[in-house]
């Protein structure tokens, strides 16, 4: 490395961000990236620790010494060619990755651990403020075509590498914009969606069609009756190979006395909406938690959005409760490194305002005229099941207290993409109802079908569907081509 003592001197450094007061003010992203001095400094604590495990730590294999040498040598042109060369959508993940590749430092064994995303913010930044970003076109045609349908960060990072190597691809979305959850999910506080839109730009210019507001499957089953429709046998006929790249859409329910009580919802359903109103659409019947007491079941990161959503909207108060004990304030490094360890994480929607509390289950939602007024919650142990080894949980006897609640928000994940699709494919499907294929080939049991990301792997990370869009994107091309340059 540029400064084998550098983890030594220098201290890692925290990108600023608006003071919580002002940033609720408004719906723009508040943490800004290091300045090039200050990410000069935060690479050279790179520790040149030999076996880089941050690389493996990383679902795309980001090549993260390299890039941190050049950024240390204020290589920022260098910094960001190899950075590309793993990443398609650095400027995302860069944002809303949690950074498992932090967790893998080495230098987090015993110190704080290299800040790898902030350099990769102000790299991505960099490159984009520079004009160095630029549409990468086929030199050749290959004259096959390709349907990605969805348009989430699976979809579009295995669009562009097809594009790249001269494959006709048209990616369909069933929103009237693209993006997936990025665009209909994610907060614009973490993700400006204009970061979206100059991608899909830079995507059409390299040859890739863009089809919003189309649904793939049968007519019965569209969700909206003005979408265009188009069944998996036109499909089939008109392109050379088709990919699944659709979400993990299923939401998982609470089935307890009082769901049905208005004013109890699903996240995304509270979500959704407030990323159309920032984009400029108007939204008949909007739920708002202006002057409302939230409480958010779930504590995972749609959880945290919702808190961020409701301060913003002005809640009188919002309680964000998790069924899980809480976790450890800091991890046990020995145990756990270089894995994802188990802690406790304050977001930056936590730091704006929010009670927490864990190891609660739901009993039942009470309300009144058909309104959700509070919940009534339990405390629960988690103890180990002596024939299993596992953890049962248990409710504390007494513990029942009510939660004054004019929203109830359930975060609580997603089990399983939207099943008609699948169906309608033929598509064989997991025990979880994930689509069945595997990651030596992503090929699905139907012929010249794929299936790549959330919807084939299950909930999970921005990361991990950018890692399964490339390398799909490979064995479709070696399908097509019978052999490919695309990188595993």
């Amino acid at each position: 490395m540029g400064k084998i003592t550098g983890f030594l001197e220098v201290d890692r450094l925290q990108e600023a961000s608006e003071a919580p007061a002002n940033r609720l003010k408004h719906w723009r992203e508040f943490v800004l990236h290091l300045t090039d001095e200050q990410a000069g400094k935060q690479a050279a604590r790179c520790m040149d620790c030999g076996i880089p495990f941050c690389n493996n730590g990383c679902p795309v294999n980001n090549i993260i010494p390299d890039w941190n040498d050049l950024v240390y040598r204020q290589n920022w042109r260098g910094a960001l060619d190899v950075l590309h060369s793993t990443n398609n959508f650095p400027e995302f993940t860069g944002r809303i990755c949690p950074a498992p590749c932090e967790a893998a430092c080495t230098l987090n064994i015993n110190n704080d651990a290299v800040g790898i995303k902030s350099i990769e913010h102000a790299i991505i930044d960099k490159g984009w403020s520079e004009g160095w970003v630029v549409p990468q076109p086929p030199e050749q045609k290959t004259g096959k075509k390709v349907a990605v349908i969805g348009s989430g960060p699976a979809g579009l990072a295995c669009a562009q590498q097809l594009a790249r190597v001269g494959h006709d691809v048209t990616v369909f979305e069933k929103n009237d914009r693209i993006g997936g959850l990025l665009r209909y999910g994610i907060p614009d506080f973490k993700l400006e969606k204009q970061l979206i839109d100059q991608r899909v730009t830079q995507m059409q210019a390299e040859g890739v069609t863009f089809k919003t507001s189309h649904y793939i499957g049968q007519a019965s089953d569209s969700p909206d009756k003005a979408l265009t429709v188009k069944t998996p046998e036109a499909l089939k006929k008109e392109f050379d190979a088709v990919v699944l790249t659709g979400g993990c859409e299923t939401p998982r329910d609470l089935p307890v006395t009082g769901r049905e009580l208005d004013g109890v919802m699903y996240a995304m359903d509270f979500l959704r909406p407030q990323n159309k109103v920032v984009a400029g659409d108007k939204v008949p019947g909007q739920v708002l938690a202006k002057g409302k007491h939230v409480v958010v079941i779930g504590g995972g990161d749609t959880g945290s959005d919702c808190v961020g959503t409701s301060n913003r909207h002005g809640a009188k108060s919002v309680t964000q409760i998790e069924l899980m004990p809480r976790p450890p304030e800091s991890e046990n490094k020995a145990l756990t490194w270089p894995y994802w360890p188990a802690k406790l994480r304050t977001s930056s929607s936590h730091e704006e305002g929010a009670e927490r509390d864990w190891a609660l289950t739901t009993k039942s939602l009470v309300g009144k005229n058909g309104k959700v007024e509070k919940l009534v919650a339990c405390r629960v142990e988690w103890v180990k099941d002596e024939s299993t080894g596992q953890l049962k949980m248990q409710e504390v006897k007494g513990s029942e207290f009510d939660i004054q609640a004019d929203l109830v928000l359930l975060a609580m994940g997603f089990v399983a993409p939207v099943s008609n699709i699948l169906k309608a494919f033929g598509i064989d499907q997991d025990p979880r109802g994930n689509a069945r294929a595997n990651t030596d080939d992503y090929r699905s049991n139907v012929d010249k079908v794929f299936a790549a990301g959330d919807m084939r792997r299950g909930q999970s990370l921005v990361v991990w569907a950018i890692r399964e869009g490339r390398q799909c994107a490979r064995s479709v091309d070696e399908f097509l081509m019978g052999s490919s340059v695309l990188p595993r």
